[in-house]
């Protein structure tokens, strides 16, 4: 990509444990004119030397601070799993705070707040258990589970972002989020069903729509191009839409 402003600069936030490695691809599957930026959390992918942050809102105000020097064009956010949550909470305070608002936002694989039921403490299980509710998600390399060493290395990153995850509860005194928002799912999730999903509808003024792919909690990882093209699309609207409110 040359110089230019891009059309739209796209920042795309991890899952528990993860790191922006799993998304690499994306960049080249989405349009030329977009800027798209991968994002590690602290204690994780190229930022693995930084201390790990395991409070939801905590995580939101430092990933918000990285990037808000960049909020200098049209921008969107995705977020899977944990990073929708965190893509949630980050939006929430660009409202608060009357910084630039995202033209799009893109949460994946997460319950809506009001959906999300009876929580189990993922973080508390043992190693054993722990491990076959991983290999059953999927997203975590196989490695990581047959390697000890990897393991001794992962598993505390994983439990404390699963213990973000499941301590999370959004501020209760908030309305819904004055931009567009799309949710997305796999069909044979068993920790975020599409109805779940479907809740965040009630969390925005522009509910683009529920758009459910086959699959698990990472349906995109064997083939990320359903899902970048349903992105192009919906971000492509969304931006459409903020150009025409602008020149109206």
């Amino acid at each position: 990509m040359d110089s230019t402003r891009p059309a739209l600069r796209l920042f795309v936030l991890h899952h528990a444990g993860g790191s922006h490695l799993l998304y690499r691809q994306w960049p080249a599957g989405l349009p030329d004119t977009w800027d798209v930026r991968l994002l590690d959390a602290p204690g994780h992918g190229l930022l693995l030397d930084q201390p790990q942050i395991t409070d939801a809102g905590r995580l939101a105000d430092c990933v918000l601070s990285t990037i808000e020097s960049e909020l200098t064009c049209p921008y969107a956010l995705f977020g899977h799993s944990m990073g929708a949550l965190v893509t949630y909470e980050i939006t929430r305070r660009a409202v608060d705070r009357g910084l630039p608002l995202p033209v799009w936002v893109g949460l994946s694989a997460r319950p809506a707040p009001q959906s999300q039921g009876q929580r189990t403490r993922y973080h508390e299980l043992p190693d054993d258990e722990l491990r076959t509710h991983l290999k059953r998600l999927g997203g975590t390399p196989d490695e990581v589970f047959d390697a000890p060493d990897l393991w001794a290395l992962f598993a505390p990153v994983i439990r404390a972002d699963l213990s973000l995850v499941e301590n999370w509860r959004p501020a209760s005194d908030t309305g819904p989020l004055p931009v567009a928002l799309s949710a997305f799912a796999g069909r044979e999730d068993l920790s975020a069903a599409p109805p779940q999903v479907a809740g965040w509808a009630e969390h925005t003024e522009h509910f683009l729509g529920l758009r459910v792919f086959d699959g698990g909690h990472f349906y995109f990882q064997d083939d990320p191009g359903p899902l970048l093209r349903q992105i192009e699309q919906d971000a492509t609207t969304a931006l459409d839409a903020a150009g025409a409110t602008r020149s109206s």
